[in-house]
């Protein structure tokens, strides 16, 4: 199956490209060489590549850079993939299209017992969620009208090579320079009490993977390790794992209300046999070793 994805060379795209070629598919990446946003000549792309199925990632995925320029957030990610759904109509209408969006569409809640599934209702609040949210609507509307479109509800992964203006990423980038005598034992930190549903970026990439099974129905799906892990224990863990003592100071610009942003990812498991495998802690410390590595020289073996 030839498997076009926008967005290739992106934190996920950089992952998904090579397990999809392990996996026996033959992946065919796009980024800023071609513009979302340019409907025909997006529309030529994918007439030239003939997908049997699409992987849509391109996105402006920064929830505070989404803030800072909503406008662009509103032309990359709803503009774009209208563009997408419009040039798969009419170039490879029988394409399976893989249309990630992002758990941020929920209203993220105070604490409660069951994780958010499917039927929760969509309650976007920042200009990222939004522009999700809406391209969700796009996705299921052309499905209705007969284009094979899988939505797809992502929660919060990370792992090495992700930028720092995620948490985790951030957290660990701050510690590797910490310990490698680069930086002040001063780690600034937004609020620590929030909860949210961590998974490895590999674990994400494989649900992708099963969703091109043209055996699995077309339908919105969680990506959901279903497993809710406070802020403060992710820092807790990283601190463990890089042996420093930092002084933790809240920064008001990372601060937001305290909230809760936890899947339920029954639906997919079902329809495709889907687990997540690595463990949080493994996730850690990868992350942990991969700014090491982008940092700097290591230090000495950090102490666990």
């Amino acid at each position: 199956m030839r498997v076009m994805v926008t967005g290739a060379s992106g934190f996920v795209g950089r992952r998904l490209l090579p397990a999809l070629a392990a996996a026996g598919f033959d992946p065919v990446g796009t980024d800023r060489e071609v513009d979302v946003t340019d409907a025909e000549a997006l529309a030529r792309t994918i007439a030239a590549i003939r997908p049997e199925a699409v992987v849509h990632l391109a996105a402006l995925s920064s929830v505070a850079e989404s803030f800072r320029d909503p406008e662009t957030c509103y032309r990359v990610n709803f503009l774009g993939s209208r563009a997408l759904l419009a040039g798969v109509a009419r170039q490879a209408p029988r394409a399976r299209v893989v249309l990630v969006g992002s758990a941020d569409a929920y209203a993220p809640t105070a604490p409660q017992a069951a994780p958010l599934d499917e039927a929760t209702p969509l309650r976007p609040r920042s200009p990222y969620a939004r522009t999700k949210a809406a391209a969700e609507l796009l996705g299921r509307r052309a499905a209705k009208q007969g284009l094979d479109v899988v939505c797809v509800r992502a929660f919060n992964h990370t792992g090495p090579g992700q930028s720092d203006q995620f948490v985790v990423s951030s957290f660990a980038r701050q510690l590797a320079a910490i310990a490698g005598g680069r930086a002040a034992p001063r780690l600034r930190v937004g609020n620590l009490d929030s909860v949210r549903d961590f998974l490895h970026v590999d674990d994400v990439v494989d649900a992708y993977r099963r969703l091109l099974d043209p055996a699995v129905p077309a339908d919105v799906y969680n990506v959901a390790g279903s497993v809710g892990i406070p802020i403060r224990d992710v820092l807790a863990a990283l601190i463990r794992i890089a042996g420093v003592v930092p002084e933790v100071e809240v920064d008001p610009a990372r601060h937001r209300p305290t909230d809760w942003l936890v899947g339920d990812a029954t639906r997919l498991r079902r329809a495709t046999g889907w687990q997540p495998r690595i463990a949080v802690e493994t996730l850690l410390r990868e992350v942990y070793a991969d700014w090491l590595r982008r940092d700097g020289e290591a230090p000495a073996a950090p102490r666990t």
